[in-house]
């Protein structure tokens, strides 16, 4: 098992940066992909980005792509998400999650941290 904790999350103005922290505990593998999610008020929750542990490889939504950077630390054992450029519509409760390959679902999910970005 794998135990999820955020952190970071907050209120900024539009345009402002945040950084959100997860930081993982419990069985992991090298080839785990951990992820951020995101479900704004009234809408279904969705991908944001996710990050191979191996390796580093990551991949974006294209609504943060350019914006926002997914990151992990190994001696750590900590996924990051820099959010810079803040706007209105990124105002959501952010979820780290983590499944053990690229082939399976999302089965370890964090508390979620709720980041709102004022106008």
């Amino acid at each position: 098992q794998v135990q999820l904790v955020e952190s970071g999350g907050g209120l900024v103005q539009a345009g402002g940066s945040l950084r959100l922290s997860c930081a993982a505990s419990g069985r992991t593998f090298s080839n785990y992909v951990m992820g951020w999610f995101r479900r704004a008020p009234g809408k279904e929750r969705e991908f944001v980005a996710h990050i191979i542990w191996s390796g580093g490889r990551t991949y974006y939504a294209d609504s943060v792509k350019g914006r926002f950077t997914i990151s992990r630390d190994n001696t750590k054992n900590t996924l990051y998400l820099q959010m810079n450029s803040l706007k209105p519509e990124d105002t959501a409760v952010y979820y780290c999650a983590a499944k053990p390959n690229i082939y399976t679902d999302y089965n370890y999910w964090g508390q979620g941290t709720q980041v709102t970005v004022s106008s």
